[in-house]
């Protein structure tokens, strides 16, 4: 039977998202806040994933999701935690404490499926009158040019074509988009293969994360126990590079690993499993003209240390800011190039720790694995060997520091505000006298974040509060002080997260810092062009 001729293009769609996973729902949902219209969505499931999957959504990607609409709802729904235990065979190594500053507004981490992650962003898209996910809608072919893209989409109604602006692939690790591009990602697989299992139980088995060595109940060499909500348990095995995927599915294996952990089979429920290889991977660029990768399409991690599907959101709210302000002509086309250049480099730091946890969890034979035990035995008495023990180090948000798009900072004052750095949040004294959070305040759009003195915002300060309001792309002024009404620094952590009276930050869209140094609303303005990728700043941005 020979295929039916696609339907003629329609008028192009400003952005096409190819992937309904949690990149691509939170993509849409961030353009869609943005007001980019007519944001088309499509995936070639049948519906959110099936199964658990990613399980782990750290403090940044919560902090994300809350400026998206809905970090709060994540969390009722998810498991919060931050605290793990390391054990070597029967014997606790050591514990630790993922948050151990005071006073963020979000947890160090929630445990929450990845099914009830995407459900949470499909209900966000319909509160927002979003037409939603366009299931079984699968992309067959791709044509980039250079004003827009042609899809050609295989749909329950028939063959397809589509027209888009821009195309963002987050098509997941098997990206059809990239394969018909004919792009690699390029790294290195491990042979290692691992089953993880999620169980239901009313048992007890504790809220913290528990990473085994050597556990005496499996005679692989490493296991993981994470705490999910409603009563299931996820459960990891590591199963040796010569084990025979097929068998290790099988129903009947799988409960006979899970009763040497849990006991009796009657106590627990086997909710879902799988067995998977990984590899840490990436494409040597995440910008092709008018298609741009984000998630698991651009690039892959090892699951230990919970960097996939963190850096895949980060992905996400890289882009969309910038992408929104090029659709509405308020920046260059080559503003994109920075979601490249940082994306990339953020992601070669989650390779590096993926990489090296996996391969001390899964030393070669030899003198690597000689040197692995050895750190693990001196781990049971000397502090120093505990901080060489690998089990994952767990997703941390990227800082920018070599972004193109930083302005200057000021060696006096905070290093966790310096360019480039992910905005620290802090609690916040509300005008009216109640508490509140720093980050809640940010919203969409560029803000400088000054501190005035306790008299009150100078007169200049509002001058270029005024001025900024105009600006094509305009700036809103957060004034933090300790002056009667306004909002005010709750705890002194604004102050030593960002720098005392007369200190002024611009911050980005997503939340991370541009420009740090003393309050200058002209290099302030410098900074904002050099944040939205205009050629004057690299010169004119010596403030």
């Amino acid at each position: 039977m020979s295929p039916q001729p696609a339907s003629p293009s329609v008028s192009p769609r400003p952005v096409v998202v190819v992937g309904a996973g949690p990149v691509g729902l939170a993509a849409t949902v961030d353009l869609t806040l943005r007001g980019v219209a007519d944001v088309l969505l499509l995936d070639e499931g049948e519906g959110a994933a099936i199964g658990s999957r990613a399980i782990c959504w750290s403090r940044r990607t919560l902090e994300i999701m809350s400026r998206l609409g809905l970090g709060r709802a994540l969390i009722a729904r998810g498991f919060t935690w931050q605290t793990g235990r390391v054990y070597h065979r029967d014997d606790e190594l050591f514990r630790f404490d993922l948050q151990p500053e005071p006073s963020f507004g979000h947890p160090a981490f929630i445990n929450l499926s990845q099914h009830a992650f995407e459900g949470v962003l499909i209900e966000r898209l319909a509160a927002l009158g979003h037409e939603g996910v366009r299931w079984r809608h699968r992309v067959t072919g791709i044509a980039p040019g250079v004003d827009g893209v042609r899809l050609t989409v295989a749909t329950p109604e028939g063959p397809k074509t589509l027209a888009a602006d821009w195309v963002i692939a987050a098509d997941g690790a098997r990206s059809t988009i990239r394969a018909a591009m004919q792009l690699d990602c390029v790294g290195r697989v491990f042979d290692e293969r691992f089953l993880i299992a999620d169980v239901r139980t009313d048992r007890d088995l504790g809220r913290e994360r528990r990473f085994w060595f050597h556990p005496p109940f499996h005679a692989g060499d490493s296991a993981l126990m994470h705490r999910q909500p409603d009563g299931i348990f996820r459960l990891d095995f590591q199963l040796g590079s010569d084990a025979d995927p097929a068998e290790e599915r099988k129903p009947e294996r799988i409960l006979a690993r899970l009763e040497r952990v849990l006991g009796d089979p009657k106590g627990f429920e086997l909710v879902w499993a799988s067995v998977y290889v990984f590899r840490c991977a990436r494409m040597e660029r995440f910008r092709h003209g008018r298609v741009l990768f984000a998630g698991d399409s651009a690039h892959q991690v090892s699951p230990f240390g919970a960097r996939g599907g963190n850096g895949g959101i980060e992905d996400a709210d890289n882009l969309c800011w910038k992408l929104a302000l090029v659709l509405a002509g308020k920046a260059p086309p080559s503003l994109l190039d920075s979601y490249d250049a940082e994306r990339v480099a953020a992601c070669d730091e989650n390779i590096l720790h993926s990489t090296r946890a996996t391969d001390f969890m899964s030393p070669k034979p030899g003198m690597a694995t000689v040197l692995r035990d050895a750190v693990l035995d001196l781990a049971r008495t000397q502090p120093f060997a505990r901080a060489l023990v690998n089990s994952g180090r767990l997703s941390t948000p990227a800082v920018l520091d070599r972004s193109p798009l930083n302005g200057p900072d000021d060696a006096d004052l905070p290093a966790t505000a310096r360019p480039g750095a992910p905005c620290p949040d802090a609690p916040l004294r509300l005008e009216s006298g109640a508490s509140g959070w720093l980050l809640d305040r940010f919203g969409q759009g560029f803000v400088a974040l000054y501190q005035a003195p306790r008299e009150g915002v100078p007169r200049e300060v509002a001058a270029a509060a005024e001025r900024w309001r105009r600006l094509p792309v305009p700036i809103a002024l957060l004034a933090i002080g300790d002056g009667e009404g306004g909002l005010g620094d709750a705890q002194g952590l604004i102050t030593e997260r960002y720098g005392p009276q007369g200190s002024a930050a611009l911050i980005r869209p997503d939340q991370h810092v541009a420009r740090f140094r003393r309050f200058d609303a002209t290099a302030i303005e410098r900074a904002l062009d050099g944040a939205l990728g205009k050629a004057r700043e690299a010169a004119a941005c010596v403030a």
